[in-house]
């Protein structure tokens, strides 16, 4: 009996684990059919896509009032396909605000809901726990420690391990890397990567780029550096380009890297970072970073009367200490980014002191097989509902 599965995910990162999941599922069952939100990589497996994720991509309440109309779009179109031609099960992954508004419409008509990696309520919003357990029939987590977190709350949790374990490997050598990509050898590799949505470039990659000057100019020229910027597959040249890179081809030896993203993580020997998944890759793949995040004021001020932590990373949250720098907000300077990464090359001791740290994260995200785990929880709902 075929099946229809509605999918929904926004960034690049989420279409990517969502792309694996598909994959995971084709695999068993040759006869699922599946629509819904997402990105190129989704699409690529034969996903129909109803409406593109990076256009509703977005952080931050300010950030939302700006993509509003292209929000309230995809709502539309997605909740007019799940009432006319209404999915077997609806998956939704990451973008909670979003995708719980479409599970309470999935609810209304009878359609159960998977949420695969679940938002950090633990960290953050927690009040959003009795909205997932009205809305959701099951939750599959990708951190040890949720599943407990959730089923003391009543919600029917399920450990599956995280996908990032999957998919953060290397295939090419440093030497191969760089023959690959015109490198010269023995030069240092420095990572920006200033996240996947237009909102985020346009936000830190001039900084990140002035920090590059700042930092090219304190190396000796004996010890050159060459500046590697992932392409997001929700972004296009011209996107860097507009938001600023244009203005550094001549001033800085940078190479914009399509695709080959792990491989270009891991020769790497340090990076910064936009918060978000990106910092538990390079965590995974263990290259020292700095971590920055940055708000819309407005949107920041109304953030720290929601949120008291000790940190704001992913990799600082997991690790339960400071493992690697944090900026936040205005301390987002080239100054501050250009010091961090230079004491990340220059102290033996604050790397070795990093690399420890980042091998304790690794080790407590736990084991591979996210994907797998994930695609038997859906078919197990989908033999429950037939």
């Amino acid at each position: 009996m075929n099946s229809k599965i509605m999918i929904v995910t926004g960034e690049a990162s989420g279409d990517l684990h969502g792309a694996n999941l598909v994959r995971a599922l084709q695999t068993k069952r040759a006869d699922l059919t599946f629509y819904g939100m997402g990105g190129p990589e989704l699409e690529s497996l034969g996903v129909e896509i109803l409406f593109d994720a990076a256009k509703v991509a977005v952080v931050g309440l300010i950030e939302v009032f700006a993509h509003l109309k292209d929000i309230l779009a995809a709502q539309s179109v997605l909740k007019k396909r799940m009432a006319s031609d209404p999915p077997d099960l609806l998956i939704i992954i990451d973008l909670p605000d979003f995708n719980l508004i479409l599970a309470k419409k999935a609810k209304r008509l009878g359609i159960p809901v998977f949420y695969y990696i679940a938002p950090q309520v633990w960290a953050w919003r927690s009040g959003r726990v009795r909205t997932i357990n009205k809305r959701v029939d099951k939750l599959g987590v990708i951190l040890p420690f949720e599943e407990s977190f959730f089923k003391k709350r009543g919600v029917d949790a399920e450990y599956v391990g995280h996908p990032l374990l999957d998919t953060a490997h290397v295939s090419l050598s440093r030497d191969e890397f760089f023959k690959k990509h015109g490198i010269s050898d023995g030069q240092r590799c420095i990572g920006l990567l200033p996240g996947s949505r237009k909102s985020e470039i346009t936000a830190l990659l001039p900084h990140f780029l002035d920090a590059a000057l700042l930092l090219q100019k304190k190396q000796k020229e004996s010890d050159p550096i060459v500046f590697l910027i992932p392409q997001a597959s929700t972004l296009t040249r011209k996107d860097l380009d507009d938001a600023g890179l244009s203005l550094y081809k001549d001033r800085l030896n940078i190479k914009v890297i399509v695709g080959d993203r792990y491989n270009m993580m891991s020769v790497c020997d340090s990076a910064v970072a936009a918060s978000g998944t990106v910092t538990l890759e390079l965590a995974i793949l263990g290259i020292p970073m700095v971590v920055v995040y940055k708000l819309a004021n407005l949107t920041y001020r109304l953030a720290r009367l929601l949120v008291k932590l000790d940190h704001f990373s992913l990799v600082n949250l997991i690790a339960g200490k400071t493992a690697v720098a944090e900026l936040l907000q205005d301390e987002v300077t080239a100054e501050n980014i250009a010091r961090e990464l230079q004491d990340i090359i220059v102290i033996p001791e604050k790397r070795e002191e990093t690399l420890a740290a980042l091998a304790e994260v690794r080790e407590k995200l736990g084991k591979k097989g996210a994907s797998e785990k994930a695609a038997n929880v859906v078919l197990n709902m989908l033999t429950y509902r037939s």
